[in-house]
């Protein structure tokens, strides 16, 4: 059998393994996706293997806070673990969100281990034409 070997994501697993999982107060970080789609800004987030009760998305001001818990599976006690590298522990993301976006309406769903946040373009931010007012007849200048 072949066996390819990534020296770096053995690097990445040993730190992971000596620095140990996110807590809390350290959480790990979560990869992520931010894009804008028509009149919304979308944010989607890799959870997979979180419940989305262990979910907790939070908005102060301009500042958007997403933490996941993920903990491990209940095991049997005749069960030996022979690798083991998906993170379990924190995990934690912050982002400040601009002010033309509208904070009052996300939408946030969860799906097949990805959550995706939906982050309206405030009104007042969207292009729009502003007309010219002034005095309909012509003037003639005189000097």
């Amino acid at each position: 059998m072949l066996m390819r070997t990534d020296p770096f994501r053995e690097l990445d697993r040993l730190t992971q393994q000596l620095l140990g999982s996110g807590t809390w107060s350290r959480p790990s970080a979560m990869p992520m996706d931010a894009y804008r789609e028509g009149d919304e800004y979308v944010v989607a987030f890799d959870l997979p293997g979180v419940t989305p009760e262990a979910i907790d998305i939070d908005v102060e001001r301009n500042m958007l806070t997403v933490k996941a818990e993920r903990r491990p599976v209940a095991k049997a006690d005749d069960v030996q673990v022979e690798l083991s590298e998906r993170p379990l522990g924190a995990f934690s993301r912050q982002i400040v969100l601009a002010d033309t976006l509208d904070t009052e309406h996300i939408k946030a769903d969860y799906d097949a281990g990805v959550l995706t946040l939906r982050i309206p373009i405030a009104e007042r931010a969207k292009p729009r034409k502003i007309s010219i007012g002034g005095e309909s007849t012509p003037r003639q200048i005189r000097g």
